[in-house]
């Protein structure tokens, strides 16, 4: 069963594009319907056999959105918590989520587009020097990871040196970065009962990129990343609780104001899913539910949606939080103004 809390009145005004009104659809596959708080103020940790997901940034690509943050999502079990993706206003989300950022040691990324990766600085540095790390960052990714995640230490040198060696004298292994290339699919961490496993996607010319399952205590979900319709994604993804994915309005993009040029348009919309083509990725998964991030969150998103797929449907939101167990409960947090 899946249950929904809504939040505050100004949450609904700005999710009321996405799927949350009951109806006859959802009622048939189990969903209840309650109130629920604004936001978290602090951390509800998940109960002991249940996984809890929290799409901090749900925004698409690197326009700036007030409303939707950069890619961002936190899963957390067993005591432990981990980060996919760290998009612009990932660590601000964190803390609206009532999760400090020191907290958060463990980053796996889906690809190193800058909009994935945005945060990351803030929360190596943040979350040492005001958060309280006291153990190295490991951060999990693409080709390229270790590397850039090497400049990035360098780039920051200064402040680096001078916290650490200086004037505070923070700790030198909560400012220590252990970066890992992915180069296959696989098993990338396994700790306590909770394991990551990495699978390739395609994102066109934008290679190597890789989705997420993670698995605890006979629960899952798992994490598209930035993909067009990808079959290994569908191996990887049947059976799972949860199907996190995204999609593009190519409609929108084209209408845009500030849009790029036609080529570069095309070029977008052919290393993204549109919501019809999600949709028939939904109905062949058929998770017990189907969220939408790095997704627009609107109406015409999920009327698409709706011509290829039936069942369960959230849209994009952010601090959108989902306890997956026995039962899913969907809660909505309004984001601060």
């Amino acid at each position: 069963m899946v249950r929904h809390f809504f939040g505050s009145a100004v949450l609904l005004e700005s999710v009321a594009l996405a799927p949350m009104v009951p109806t006859a659809d959802h009622r048939a596959h189990g969903i209840a319907w309650a109130q629920g708080p604004a936001r978290a103020a602090t951390s509800v940790a998940p109960p002991s056999d249940s996984l809890k997901v929290v799409l901090l940034g749900t925004g698409v690509g690197p326009v700036v959105n007030l409303q939707q943050y950069g890619a961002s999502t936190l899963v957390e079990a067993g005591g432990q918590r981990l980060l996919f993706d760290c998009g612009r206003g990932a660590t601000m989300r964190l803390v609206q989520a009532g999760v400090p950022i020191g907290s958060v040691t463990r980053v796996f990324l889906t690809h190193l587009h800058s909009d994935h990766v945005l945060a990351l600085p803030d929360l190596m540095l943040a979350g040492w020097s005001a958060g309280r790390r006291v153990v190295p960052l490991t951060v999990w990714g693409p080709a390229g990871t270790r590397v850039m995640m090497e400049h990035l230490l360098a780039a920051f040198d200064f402040d680096i040196h001078t916290r650490r060696d200086v004037d505070e004298r923070f700790p030198a292994a909560g400012i220590t970065v252990v970066g890992h290339d992915i180069s296959a699919d696989r098993v990338v961490f396994a700790e306590n009962g909770l394991t990551v496993t990495a699978f390739l996607v395609d994102h066109g010319v934008v290679q190597p990129a890789f989705g997420y399952r993670v698995d605890y205590r006979g629960r899952s979900v798992v994490l598209s990343g930035d993909t067009r319709v990808s079959e290994n994604l569908i191996s990887h993804a049947r059976g799972a609780d949860v199907l996190i994915h995204e999609t593009i309005d190519p409609e929108a993009l084209r209408a845009r104001v500030d849009r790029p040029s036609a080529a570069a348009i095309d070029a977008i919309i052919a290393h993204h899913t549109t919501p019809e083509q999600a949709g028939t990725v939904f109905q062949r998964v058929a998770p017990r539910l189907a969220v939408y991030s790095h997704a627009p969150n609107t109406a015409r998103v999920i009327a698409q949606t709706r011509t290829t797929y039936s069942g369960p449907l959230q849209g994009p939101e952010d601090l959108l939080t989902i306890f997956i167990g026995a039962e899913i409960r969907v809660e909505h947090h309004a984001p601060p103004l």
